[in-house]
């Protein structure tokens, strides 16, 4: 069983259908909608603000979610795939997004939806990044527009971890 701990008052919620491994931490202002995956060693800290899951978000192995004190929250919506890795802090990411492993997004960006964004890449504070574009880079720059295809693989990748969570 996952480490879910209340925090301030706060507990998380957490849809009955979503699968947290043991060794993932959920902590405080936190709500998982369904069909979520929660991998090894990932941290969901909802100590400082407020996190939202959307339905079939997965938060790869090792993965850091958190909120600055009085500045940010942080909402994922749904059919996002976070890689490896990744660290999401106080930022906004619309639906049908892929996070490359290792990835960086600071307070108060906004990612659009139908974006992926390239391994090893940072996301600066209060960054606006138009959708439908493959973002990567220190910091990230547009790279190119995605094909209708890829936007479709985005979607498809997210459904595979309710796949994969079953498996375990």
């Amino acid at each position: 069983m996952a480490l879910i701990k209340s925090l301030n008052n706060k507990n998380p919620i957490i849809s009955k259908n979503t699968f947290c491994v043991e060794n993932s931490t959920i902590i405080g202002d936190v709500e998982i909608d369904e069909y979520c995956s929660v991998w090894y060693n990932a941290v969901i800290r909802g100590d400082l603000g407020s996190i939202r899951l959307g339905k079939a978000v997965n938060i790869q192995d090792g993965v850091v979610i958190h909120t600055t004190l009085n500045k940010s929250k942080t909402i994922i919506e749904s059919h996002v795939t976070i890689g490896h890795n990744a660290v999401i802090h106080g930022c906004h990411i619309k639906e049908n997004c892929l996070i490359g492993m290792g990835s960086i997004i600071l307070d108060n960006s906004l990612i659009n939806s139908n974006i992926i964004i390239g391994a090893g890449s940072v996301v600066l504070e209060n960054s606006i990044l138009e959708q439908g574009y493959l973002y990567a880079g220190v910091p990230v720059k547009k790279i190119k527009k995605l094909t209708s295809e890829q936007v479709n693989d985005i979607k498809k990748s997210a459904l595979n971890y309710i796949k994969y969570s079953n498996l375990v």
